[in-house]
């Protein structure tokens, strides 16, 4: 056995012996989590409570920051040219997986990133403002024939997720709606609330408050069946426009070669958070469902996600303008 050999094995018994050491001793000042949208719209308020879990669970503050800006990118810059210390985590949506489609990225969203866990999944909620004459996703359809482009939707900006769900409905559909870009789901779903623009597609979470008092109409559920926040309201595909179906999803990474150790003490963390039933109870009041996942297949999910977007970029040709 040759000394070379000997002093490897010897550092690599070593490493190993030290992530449990790691764990332990980590956190041991507050944890950045980045969350890269305007505040008051769903992954605000998910990063938000996952923060406050894992202040709870860890004994160390957990301290949410709003970064927008480029649809999520500028956010998610910070964090994977951030040190990979476990310092910096990232609050990523699925808007995360459109962006390599549309955007041109100064950093690669799989190879620069390590997948921690998946926290969330549901579908984006079909809303209108209360003054438009249309109680059914069919009769808005029937509405937009009528006034091609003369109605608007408003978006988190160009090549987002809910543009692209929102442009591939209107494809689908065979309407016209004006696209009105907002920096975040925030100022999107409140001038959709002034009746700024008629149409959004958001989260459950964001829209279940306002669907509950009148000041929004939920019209349809864009996942593959009924929310179960939210029986009453019917799917796109039942509501008449067959094959349709988007279901957003909230997760944290943090920077490649953030230790192993660290990884896995914050996907316990966030893990056993999930099964809370108080938890479980809030996010199923706003129709999400929450979501236990390992790293390995948090990843994966994000490679199929940037897979699907990017395909369907190109079948709808979205670009940023």
């Amino acid at each position: 056995m040759s000394l070379r050999f000997c002093a490897t094995l010897l550092a690599a018994v070593v490493a190993a012996a030290s992530l449990p050491t790691v764990a332990q001793q980590y956190p041991a000042k507050p944890v950045r989590v980045i969350v890269p949208f305007a505040p008051g719209g769903g992954s605000d308020f998910t990063g938000r409570l996952v923060a406050q879990k894992l202040t709870e669970r860890i004994g160390q503050s957990f301290l949410v920051e709003n970064r927008p800006g480029a649809g999520g990118n500028l956010g998610a810059e910070i964090v994977l040219k951030s040190p990979a210390d476990g310092y910096t985590l990232l609050l990523i949506s699925a808007s995360y997986t459109v962006n390599p489609s549309v955007y041109k990225l100064a950093f690669d969203p799989i190879s620069e990133a390590t997948p921690i866990i998946q926290i969330s999944g549901g579908p984006y909620v079909v809303a209108v403002h209360p003054s438009v004459p249309a109680h059914t996703l069919a009769e808005f359809i029937a509405l937009a024939k009528k006034q091609p482009g003369k109605l608007a939707y408003g978006t988190s900006g160009n090549g987002s997720v809910m543009h692209v769900a929102s442009q591939y409905f209107l494809d689908t559909a065979g309407i016209k709606v004006l696209h009105v870009p907002y920096k975040g789901t925030g100022p999107a779903l409140q001038d959709t609330i002034g009746g700024q623009v008629q149409l959004i597609f958001e989260s459950m979470s964001s829209i279940s408050p306002h669907h509950r008092t009148g000041r929004l109409r939920g019209l349809a559920v864009t996942g593959p069946k009924r929310s179960p926040g939210f029986p009453d309201i019917p799917t796109i595909a039942e509501s008449g426009v067959p094959g349709y179906e988007v279901t957003v999803w909230a997760g944290l990474i943090t920077p490649v070669g953030v230790s192993k150790a660290v990884i896995a003490k914050l996907n316990d963390a966030v893990n056993q958070a999930m099964v809370s039933p108080a938890l479980m109870e809030k996010y199923a009041a706003n129709g999400v469902e929450t979501v236990r996942s390992t790293p390995e297949e948090y990843g994966a999910l994000i490679k199929r996600e940037v897979e699907k977007y990017t395909a369907l970029a190109k079948t709808l040709k979205l670009k940023v303008d």
